[in-house]
């Protein structure tokens, strides 16, 4: 199923404007003048250029696409949520990767990615849903990178590696599993540290242990995680997809209070 995690998809509709072209690498010190100890070469920064007259064109029209299908998508149209969100991606995908360094590009891009997943997961069509999600990954760490104190944008993160982690499972690949839970696990215990109250991070937290306990090495896990899950029973915090998990990790069915 389609992840239960984040309860919102974040959107923001950005005007198109001319980028701003990246700076030269600096030359490297003349062959009289050697530093001390031989430098790595400087890594060089993406190139940004200018969308043209059509992009701009495609990029508008995508936004219009992209607004008609979230609007599809909350009266429960998944099906045309889906044709809009497909017609609205490649203008998107162009305009983001026209500039790799504007993050607001790269936020839209993220988000588009998240919610045509979310509609065809209503749709009952997961094949297509892992594959959006292995695309959305990189963009998602961008902006949690630019945007550390987003905590929604790292619940999401979070959120898709937790599903890849348990497609990997459900192929029989715990090696590939581990990277994604191990990943997902310390955005979680981030955000759990920034709001400890919040039952959805807590459940996401929850899920990475979860998965964490499957795959990983360290020890502890497993026993955080049936703690953890216990106590959100008891309280009623805990969801509808960590509840099965952590009673079939006690051997018993765990009375709520």
């Amino acid at each position: 199923m389609a992840s239960t995690f984040a309860k919102s998809i974040l959107t923001a509709l950005m005007a198109v404007s001319a980028p701003v072209l990246a700076q030269q690498v600096p030359d490297a010190p003349p062959p009289e003048a050697p530093p001390v100890e031989e430098a790595a070469p400087a890594a060089e920064a993406p190139v940004a250029r200018e969308l043209t007259s059509a992009e701009i064109a495609a990029f508008n029209k995508a936004v219009t696409d992209f607004t008609a299908g979230q609007t599809a998508q909350q009266k429960g149209d998944n099906a045309t949520a889906v044709a809009k969100y497909d017609a609205a991606l490649p203008a998107i995908r162009v305009a983001a990767q026209a500039d790799p360094a504007k993050i607001d590009n790269l936020n839209f891009l993220a988000n588009a990615l998240y919610a045509q997943a979310a509609a065809y997961g209503a749709l009952g069509q997961m094949d297509r849903v892992i594959p959006i999600y292995d695309e959305s990954v990189p963009y998602w760490r961008k902006v949690v990178e630019a945007k550390p104190t987003d905590i929604a944008s790292r619940n999401i993160l979070a959120g898709i590696l937790i599903q890849l982690g348990n497609q990997n499972l459900r192929d029989h690949d715990r090696g590939g599993a581990d990277p994604f839970f191990a990943e997902a696990l310390k955005l979680a215990r981030q955000t759990v540290t920034d709001q400890p109250g919040d039952a959805a991070s807590k459940n996401i937290l929850l899920a990475a242990l979860v998965g964490a306990s499957q795959t990983g090495t360290e020890e502890g896990i497993r026993d955080e995680a049936i703690s953890m899950g216990q106590a959100m029973i008891a309280d009623g915090s805990i969801d509808a997809t960590n509840k099965p998990q952590i009673e079939t990790m006690t051997g018993a069915p765990a009375t709520e209070g």
